[in-house]
């Protein structure tokens, strides 16, 4: 590829696309300049698609289609450019024009299409399919305004539009020519066919039309391009001529807007019956197109759906798409005259579920009255399918009646849809080993006892590409210089790393590349929140979506005591520390809207304080995105991943920062525990109670809150400053609900049981990093190690295990 894409050509074909804007190299503005380039990377990965899908084999190859309600790709055009291995002809082509491909990467806006690990962990698999030679193609929704930019004022969170496709037009490709048409609400009518056989036929619903986008997504050295399809809703009646003859000119476009209001936003507010109808909308709208799309063409090609399950693949990443098990039951029996037992037999071999969290409000369960008036003939369909296996379970458990009611699909006026997906899958996995134990076990103890060759484990992996050799250049130039250009291929090349780790030449090199990158985030800082940081500061490091569970309060309860600690002696023995914090909380979720408040006014209050801002200093970083990540991940010294034993999944904030040298300060929780198993007890600080001593003290009934803060004169005071007001604003609510809580429950996930734990591994590091050596050591040991969390070894086990696709090199 490198060599039919030289500078000289690449400079002629941006000139050649600016020469259509009617401008040269000269005189073309940045925007017109930065479109240009995006067109031309584009047409390279459209020329490569081209090839691929025009292969005389290539539809013959299985493909896995990947359904998530949440992408995160970031920035494109750093990740394509590198991926394609052009950014050194596309530097020497921009510089000849007096350009700098740097301040284009910087133009690139992030896609808002997801919200947090979920949705970026799906793009890191995208990412991994295509870098494995793996054919696979995602699926989602056009976000118009995406979940929401985070705004603080008056330090507090504000959401506003994320209009993030504006400037990202270049990276859609629209697909009007597949179209999908998605039916809702009307009603079930008994009609015979023409072979004389009852249906249910579907009529007076509400049509909305699903317009396809096409994300290119390249892989990494591969040749193989892949897709990310993005559906946008749209009315297939703009406006009703007759209601606007009438004078009713608003009701006139009320068709069109209930349908376009479906992608408008990612995880609508759903504390109403309105909003639960339109998650539920959302959720049904991009299935059940995408489901009609894949069927399609499947038939197109084979003239039969027989052997749909051999090849495709259909992954549902949690619950939101768990509606592709009816709908492609409803496809197959309705629009193609399959048997129920025929087409369940079909499904079960296509579908397979992640689970990414065991915290019941995400273990979706939809009302079973709303569920049946907006999707009726789906929900005759899992009807259907909860009788039967209430039968077959009757049959074969019948004296466990508990049992059975927990497994079931509908119980209590509730469609849970996490049992949907057990029950219809081939294969169910969790994200660690830990995670993965704790649903087979516990959450899905019933259906493991009946069928347990279903449930696995694929521990998560990311996409490390981007978050060291993009992000971090400077340590990824560092390695290829010591070990090779391998790592690039294959992440367990960095493991090479470890015959250095008692290099002095070296770990002082590692030292000085993280002193650069701390350098660039207080540039940031400095820019953006007018905070001036010590650069030999610890730089502790919390960034991740806003959830009580992952107990950001923890952390900050620990920074009041540190300047409680301040402000009695300012003699006293605490090095220098920036606790940077990065996070979006749910628009209706008001606890951890507060989190974000005290975070912010605790700032505000600490960084104007004459005494302790020479010891600490407190930034939030606002609208924290996968770009802003990849600037704050290769600065941190401190990672902390602090969640309450048990709650966390996974993580992969975790291998994030590990693979750029942060040092994990965490509970024995999701992934951490295998970053642990990696990096030897040495390198990494463990704090708090594991899983088992989480169940025990909460089963025993006997944790009290306010007996510890009674018996902490440290606590004491941290919860006297809560209630006393920082900044001038009162957290008295929060106080409370670490001592006496909310409706009798207590301090919930255990924060300041865990909170001498906590302030005992903080003191460790602070010894740990004052030894440089030492430090600087710990940090390359976790680099070295963090091959084994490569997206590219997650989804070979998936391919392998789960989803029974191949490379297309190996076929």
């Amino acid at each position: 590829m490198k060599k039919h894409y030289s500078a000289e050509h690449i400079k002629a074909r941006i000139e050649k696309i600016l020469s259509n804007f009617g401008k040269d190299a000269s005189d073309a503005t940045k925007n017109e300049y930065y479109a240009a380039t995006c067109l031309l990377v584009r047409d390279i990965m459209s020329n490569l698609r081209t090839q691929q899908n025009n292969s005389p084999d290539s539809y013959e190859n299985k493909r896995v289609y990947y359904l998530s309600m949440e992408f995160l790709p970031g920035a494109s055009l750093h990740n394509h450019i590198f991926n394609l291995g052009l950014e050194a002809p596309f530097r020497e082509a921009t510089i000849s024009h007096g350009r700098k491909l740097e301040d284009l990467y910087e133009m690139d806006p992030d896609a808002g299409l997801g919200n947090g690990g979920l949705g970026r962990l799906a793009s890191c698999y995208l990412d991994a399919i295509a870098s494995q030679k793996m054919l696979g193609h995602g699926f989602s929704i056009f976000y118009e305004y995406g979940i929401f930019k985070q705004k603080i004022e008056n330090f507090m969170q504000i959401e506003a539009p994320d209009d993030w496709a504006t400037n990202r037009e270049y990276w859609l490709i629209r697909k009007p020519e597949e179209m999908e048409e998605v039916h809702f609400g009307g009603k079930l009518k008994e009609e015979c066919d023409k072979k004389g056989n009852v249906k249910l036929v579907h009529k007076d619903y509400a049509r909305v039309l699903a317009l396809p986008f096409d994300m290119l997504i390249p892989g990494y050295d591969s040749g193989i391009v892949n897709t990310l399809r993005l559906w946008k809703s749209g009315s297939a009646m703009s406006i009703d001529m007759k209601l606007f003859a009438d004078g009713q000119y608003l009701k006139s476009m009320e068709e069109k807007h209930r349908a376009e209001v479906i992608s408008k936003i990612l995880y609508p507010e759903d504390a109403h019956r309105e909003g639960k109808t339109l998650r539920l909308q959302q959720q049904y709208f991009f299935i059940s197109a995408s489901m009609q799309s894949l069927t399609r063409e499947h038939f197109r090609r084979f003239n039969t759906l027989n052997n749909f399950y051999k090849k495709a693949a259909i992954h549902i990443n949690d619950t939101h798409p768990a509606m592709a098990i009816p709908e492609l039951m409803r496809i197959f029996m309705d629009d193609y005259d399959y048997s129920w037992e025929k087409a369940w037999e079909i499904v079960c071999r296509t579908i397979s579920y992640t689970n990414h969290t065991i915290m019941p409000e995400a273990l979706e369960q939809w009302p079973e009255d709303l569920f049946a008036e907006l999707l009726p003939r789906i929900h005759s369909i899992v009807v259907e399918i909860n009788r039967r296996f209430n039968d077959e379970l009757s049959t074969n458990i019948p004296e466990h009646e508990q049992l059975r009611k927990t497994m079931s699909v509908i119980y209590d006026e509730k469609i849970r849809m996490a049992n949907l997906c057990v029950l219809a899958a081939h294969k169910v996995n969790g994200v660690s080993a830990l995670h993965s134990g704790i649903i087979r076990d516990n959450l899905f103890g019933g259906f493991n006892a009946v069928t347990p060759e279903k449930f696995t484990n694929v521990t998560n992996g990311i996409a490390y590409r981007r978050w060291l050799c993009q992000a971090n250049p400077k340590l990824s130039n560092l390695i290829e210089t010591l070990c090779g250009s391998g790592f690039k291929k294959d992440a367990r090349e960095l493991e090479k790393l470890m015959s250095y780790a008692d290099n002095d030449e070296i770990l002082q090199r590692i030292s000085e590349v993280k002193k650069a990158n701390k350098k660039r985030l207080a540039k940031y800082i400095k820019t953006h929140n007018n905070i001036t940081v010590n650069l030999d500061s610890i730089f502790d490091v919390q960034v991740k979506r806003l959830h009580e569970y992952k107990r950001q309060t923890l952390n900050l309860i620990h920074i009041i005591d540190l300047y409680n600690a301040i402000k009695e002696n300012r003699n006293v023995d605490i090095y220098p520390r920036t606790f940077i914090f990065g996070a979006k909380a749910a628009a209706g979720y008001s606890a951890a809207k507060r989190i974000i408040s005290l975070a912010c006014n605790l700032a505000e209050e600490i960084n104007n304080d004459p005494i302790a801002s020479d010891f600490i200093k407190v930034v939030f970083l606002e609208n924290y995105s996968v770009s802003l990540s990849e600037l704050i991940m290769p600065a941190a010294d401190v990672s902390e991943q602090i969640s309450l034993a048990g709650k966390e999944a996974s993580g992969t904030g975790n291998m994030k920062l590990m693979i750029n040298g942060a040092v994990t300060i965490g509970t024995e929780d999701g992934a951490n525990i295998e970053i642990h198993e990696a990096v030897g007890d040495d390198n990494i600080f463990i704090f708090g109670m594991d899983v088992s001593e989480v169940e025990d003290l909460r089963r025993s009934g006997t944790y009290t809150p306010w007996s510890i803060c009674r018996d902490n004169p440290s606590l004491e005071r941290i919860l006297f400053k809560l209630a006393a007001g920082i900044n001038g604003t009162a957290f008295s609510d929060m106080a409370n609900s670490l001592t006496t809580g909310y409706n009798g429950i207590a301090d919930q996930y255990f924060v300041l049981a865990d909170f001498e734990d906590y302030k005992r591994a903080q003191k460790d590091i602070q010894t740990a990093y004052m030894d440089k050596k030492r430090w600087n050591r710990m940090s390359l040991i976790n680099t070295a190690k963090a091959g084994c969390f490569s997206a590219d070894r997650a989804v070979m086990e998936y391919a392998e295990n789960i989803w029974g696709i191949r490379p297309v090199e190996d076929i």
